[in-house]
């Protein structure tokens, strides 16, 4: 279903959140919104092929419709599990009925939780495509520290975010290029402006360089971004 949430005037925006009305239009909202999407949650397929382990598990944190979860699914050993955990049921709903309906898979399982606070264990892959930018900042540390201890030697955290930028010059450049590819995938004016107001006490970025603080103090000693496009990026982090 195509994304018109926004369309219309609204005299009361309130906060963005993840319910029915999204989940139903999820695909298409991603799609048009944040550049670069696709090709992450292919190689998100492509790392799992090379780096989940046997009879370990794989977490798709924040999963919405789980879109790397089936990506893990099917690249993964056929024996490692993989855990889609989201807070919100309403994208759950809509992703049990995509696993059931795309693809065979019987190593995929939904959970309804709060990711700061699910237990993790036994990973050897843990992606958060898009998710600790919705996470309150004074829970962001705790987060990436409980994914490190999670992770098997060799694990890979997949971290992918909306960034921002010290530079205004750069940080506004970027920000009007977003907006004009949303311009580009058929988004109004109008639309633009309520999603942005909607969003902007939903959704707080951070610089690369705190991101890249934060893995070093969990404990990584290997990580770099992969991939980037305007002031969207991905992230990847390695234990030893």
């Amino acid at each position: 279903m195509k994304d018109n949430i926004y369309s219309v005037p609204r005299a009361q925006l309130g906060d963005f959140t993840f319910d029915d009305k999204v989940a139903k239009v999820f695909p298409d909202m991603i799609k048009r919104s944040v550049p670069g999407y696709s090709n992450i949650v292919q190689a998100i397929g492509m790392l799992s092929s090379k780096y989940a382990k046997p009879n370990s598990n794989l977490y798709d944190l924040g999963c919405s419709l789980g879109a790397c979860a089936i990506e893990m699914a099917l690249n993964a050993p056929s024996n490692a599990h993989i855990y889609g955990i989201d807070n919100s049921l309403d994208m759950l709903s809509r992703a049990s009925e995509i696993i059931k309906s795309s693809s065979p898979l019987q190593n995929i399982s939904l959970v309804h939780g709060d990711i700061t606070n699910s237990p993790l264990t036994n990973a050897s892959i843990v992606v958060l495509n898009f998710v600790l930018q919705f996470i309150p900042l004074s829970q962001r540390d705790k987060l990436i520290k409980d994914i490190y201890d999670a992770l098997l030697p060799g694990g890979v955290l997949v971290l992918s975010e909306k960034f921002k930028f010290a530079d205004p010059a750069i940080e506004n450049m970027l920000y009007n290029l977003h907006h004009d590819f949303k311009r580009a995938n058929g988004y109004s004016e109008l639309e633009i402006s309520q999603k942005r107001d909607a969003i902007e006490n939903v959704l707080i970025p951070e610089s690369i360089d705190t991101h890249y603080n934060r893995l070093a103090q969990s404990g990584f000693n290997h990580y770099n971004i992969w991939f980037s496009c305007f002031n969207f990026g991905s992230i990847i982090a390695v234990k030893d």
